[in-house]
């Protein structure tokens, strides 16, 4: 392109940017310095909230997903009574050359991103090139407009256009330099600073890490392909040493700080995005595609949440969960409040060996009803049926929360007896069907309030076993400055209630597990955060004949 051709074709950016502006005089353009890693955030949700929903990672926003407009009524949001209406109509008749969003809409009073204005703008660019070639009428007076102006601001115009170049110039290698184009690196460090003091609890001090590299592959621009490499050294957390399951970190779970994939995903929408689909191939779970209620502090295993696995979301949605978990999840949003999600993983799905597979194995199959009236509030019900043979049940039923018992681990040493004998019932496949329900409610953009509650009815070969466990939780986002988190959850991790046997009445202690957490995460700069938090846990395994455990952390997780 010429640089008289380049300069006239800025100087009819001028006039055209002023009209598109002026059209909605409520509207501003942001101008955001991409250094400043604030404005990036500020900018990017501005994007997400005038695009289709986004997942978890966030990708580029498709702006050719916005439509010409050839008559201003197609705009449901503007109406003949709107001050502005007779400007859009004018530049829609004169020019056609307005944009509107996929959704009919044009939402003229809220703020405009730099990339909507280019896209409005390219539009009536296009629009008045074609115009010009094919010599139809356009009003002189716009025509001596953009004359005079390229001729007062030819100076800028052309200092404008050199940075163009230099901008597409340093973008083109970029993108030769890149690693890639179509995936993009998260990662997060965790160092973590930690002990569990108790009467019986026999623990020293100890310094871990984990670590995870995500790569977040997108082919079509709505897809993601997730892969995960996760190493750590911090095991079952103190579980060996308290000899329960409650308590247990969020981020636990690797010994040795051997690398492994512990997470391959591929997730796609179907029918115009209306279906979410999840594959998981390694490490399915029923939190991956269906809501939890628990924003901020559901990190999904990370270690920017809760400290706790019970405080991250409701046990109900880790039943069946595993490394080597296989299975598939669908979100469904047929309106806008509604969302049901359903989902069916196999733990040893991939193991072809007699009694594993897909569906000749333990399974998990969940399916929920979420509804979301407003932006501050949602509710919803779970209902989960799984199957677990028994050699499995180390982590199937709960995922490494819970009392013994409450996971169905029925033996003699965990205090189950029948006639003052103790029995072993700990190999005895289980059938489960748990009802839950959860909220989040947030009362201000300080202050969100939280709660679940499961029930579950377990079969087992020699008789019937309830299972509870509920929580509240009281969250403050933003506490002290932006980005920081402060929370406290009371509740019960999953406990055994009541137990009925063929062979006679079951003594068991049946005392409620107490879980207290408080925690305060502190972001020193956009990368670091350091959380410090303590856990008590009152009556643990459900006896209150054993002592309070309390277990404090000091964490701190670098991102990336």
């Amino acid at each position: 392109m010429s640089e008289k051709a380049k300069l006239s074709r800025l100087g009819s950016s001028a006039v055209l940017g002023t009209a598109l502006l002026t059209s909605a005089a409520p509207v501003v353009a942001q101008e955001v310095n991409l250094k400043d890693n604030q404005q990036k955030k500020v900018t990017y949700e501005q994007i997400q909230q005038y695009s289709e929903p986004l997942t978890e990672d966030w990708t580029d926003v498709d702006l050719s997903s916005m439509e010409q407009v050839t008559n201003v009524n197609q705009l449901r949001d503007v109406s003949p009574t709107d001050w502005a209406y007779e400007a859009l109509r004018s530049l829609v008749d004169r020019y056609g050359c307005i944009v509107g969003y996929p959704n009919q809409t044009y939402r003229g009073t809220q703020a405009l991103s730099r990339y909507e204005f280019a896209a409005g703008l390219n539009a009536c660019l296009n629009q008045i090139e074609r115009l010009v070639a094919s010599s139809e009428a356009i009003i002189r007076e716009d025509l001596d407009t953009i004359q005079r102006l390229t001729t007062e601001f030819q100076a800028e115009l052309a200092t404008l256009a050199s940075r163009v170049d230099n901008l597409e110039s340093r973008t083109a290698f970029l993108e030769d330099k890149s690693f890639s184009t179509t995936t993009k690196l998260v990662g997060e460090a965790a160092f973590t600073l930690a002990q569990a003091f108790g009467d019986d609890v026999d623990s020293e001090v100890v310094f871990t890490d984990r670590v995870r590299l995500q790569l977040v592959s997108s082919f079509t621009g709505k897809d993601k392909l997730f892969t995960r490499l996760t190493a750590g050294n911090i095991a079952n957390s103190f579980q060996d040493e308290t000899g329960t399951r409650e308590g247990r970190f969020a981020f636990d779970g690797q010994a040795g700080n051997d690398v492994v994939i512990d997470r391959l995903h591929y997730v796609f929408p179907l029918f115009n995005d209306k279906v979410q689909v999840t594959a998981m191939a390694s490490l399915a779970a029923h939190h991956f595609y269906a809501e939890v209620f628990n924003s901020g502090l559901n990190t999904g295993g990370g270690a920017n949440g809760a400290m706790t696995r019970f405080a991250e979301r409701s046990p109900i949605y880790r039943q069946g969960i595993n490394r080597s978990s296989t299975g598939i999840g669908f979100k469904f949003t047929p309106t806008e409040p509604l969302e049901i999600s359903a989902g069916y993983i196999a733990p040893n799905g991939s193991n072809p060996s007699e009694g594993n597979g897909l569906f000749n194995g333990s399974y998990s199959a969940m399916g929920q009803v979420a509804f979301k009236p407003t932006d501050t509030f949602k509710v919803g019900v779970t209902y989960v049926r799984a199957y677990d043979t028994a050699p499995f049940r180390g982590s199937f039923l709960w995922g490494g929360t819970g009392t013994n018992l409450g996971n169905l681990r029925l033996t003699g040493a965990n205090g189950l007896s029948v006639g003052g004998v103790p029995i072993d019932l700990a190999e005895n496949p289980v059938t489960t069907n748990s009802f839950g329900g959860a909220f989040q409610w947030d009362l201000s953009s300080k202050i969100s309030l939280r709660g679940w509650f499961s029930y579950t009815d377990a079969e087992l070969e020699d008789g019937d076993a309830t299972v509870l466990n509920y929580a509240g939780a009281l969250v403050f986002p933003d506490l002290g400055k932006e980005g920081n988190l402060g929370a406290v959850i009371v509740g019960a991790e999953p406990y055994l209630d009541d137990l009925d046997l063929d062979i006679g009445n079951a003594d068991f202690p049946d005392d409620i597990p107490l879980h207290v957490e408080a925690f305060y995460k502190y972001k020193v700069t956009d990368n670091i955060s350091i959380t410090p938090g303590v856990v008590w846990l009152v009556s643990p395994n459900q006896n209150d004949d054993n002592d309070s455990i309390f277990i404090g952390a000091l964490r701190t997780t670098f991102t990336f």
